[in-house]
C-alpha cells in the first residue's frame, strides 16, 4: 500500500472502528461499562507509551535543533486550555438530572474537533514513517473506544434514541478522516513542521492520559480492580515499548 491508502485506512480504524464501544453500550450496557473502566486504564499506557518511545523520539531524530520539550508542552497546556474553556472532552460523565440541554451538541461539537486532531496526527505520523503512523492509530483507537462509551452514555441518557446516538457519533468519526486527508494534501507544506507537530502530538497524548484516562483509576474503591488497572496501564506501556523495538529491529 501507498501512504495515502495507510492514511485512509488507519485513520478508519482510529476513529470509525472505535465506535464498537458505544454499539456494545447500546446492547449490553453493564459490560460496557465495565469493560470500560479497564480500557481507559490500557488506553493511558499505550498513549504515554506512543508519547514517550515513539513520537518524541521521532521528534529528536527529525530535528535537533528544535526545543522538543518545549512543544510538547505547548501542546499540554494548548489542550488544557482547550478542555477548560469550550469543554472538549468528555470521557465518564456524571449522569445527572441537572445536566444541561446544551451537553449534547456540545460532546458532538467537542468530539469532532478531538478525532478531526486524531485525523492529523495519524497522518502526520505516516508521513514520517509507516510504522510510526501504525503504533499512533492504534494508540488513538485504543483511547477513543472508551470514550465512545461515555460519551453513548450521556447522549442516551438525555433520551436521544439509540439510532441517532450511532448517527452522530458516526458523523463526528468521520472528521478524523477530512483531518488525515487534509494533512496529506498539504503535506508539502508542513513538511518542515514534521518534528513540531510530532512533539504537540506527545503532548496531546500525554494531556489526555494523565487529566482524563489516569483519574479513572484514582476514582475505583475497590482495591482490586484499582489494581487491574495499574497493571493494564503498565501493560499498555509494555506493548508499545516492545511494539517500537521490534519495528525499529526490522528496519
Amino acid at each position: 500500500m501507498d501512504t495515502f491508502t495507510y492514511i485512509l485506512v488507519f485513520s478508519f480504524i482510529g476513529s470509525v472502528v472505535s465506535l464498537v464501544g458505544g454499539v456494545l453500550l447500546i446492547a449490553k450496557e453493564k459490560i460496557a461499562t465495565n469493560i470500560s473502566h479497564f480500557l481507559a486504564s490500557f488506553a493511558a499506557g499505550t498513549l504515554l507509551g506512543t508519547a514517550f518511545f515513539d513520537l518524541m523520539p521521532e521528534a529528536f531524530e527529525a530535528e535537533k535543533e528544535v526545543n522538543i520539550f518545549f512543544w510538547v508542552l505547548f501542546g499540554i497546556l494548548t489542550f488544557f486550555i482547550l478542555e477548560h474553556f469550550i469543554s472538549w472532552f468528555h470521557h465518564h460523565h456524571e449522569h445527572s438530572p441537572k445536566e444541561k440541554p446544551s451537553t449534547v451538541p456540545l460532546i458532538i461539537f467537542g468530539d469532532s474537533i478531538h478525532n478531526f486532531i486524531d485525523g492529523v496526527v495519524i497522518a502526520a505520523t505516516f508521513l514520517v514513517n509507516i510504522p510510526l503512523g501504525v503504533i499512533t492509530s492504534l494508540a488513538v483507537a485504543a483511547h477513543e473506544i472508551p470514550q465512545e462509551i461515555g460519551d453513548f452514555g450521556v447522549m442516551l441518557h438525555r433520551g436521544i434514541k439509540p439510532k441517532k446516538v450511532l448517527f452522530w457519533n458516526f458523523f463526528s468519526a468521520l472528521t478524523a478522516m477530512v483531518g488525515a486527508v487534509l494533512t496529506f494534501f498539504i503535506k508539502d507544506s508542513i513538511e518542515g513542521l514534521l518534528p513540531i507537530v510530532l512533539a504537540i502530538s506527545a503532548g496531546f497524548f500525554i494531556y489526555i492520559a494523565a487529566s482524563d484516562l489516569i483519574p479513572e483509576i484514582h476514582s475505583q474503591d475497590k482495591r482490586s480492580v484499582s489494581f487491574i488497572q495499574v497493571c493494564l496501564l503498565i501493560l499498555g506501556v509494555l506493548v508499545v515499548y516492545f511494539a517500537v523495538s521490534l519495528l525499529e529491529g526490522s528496519n
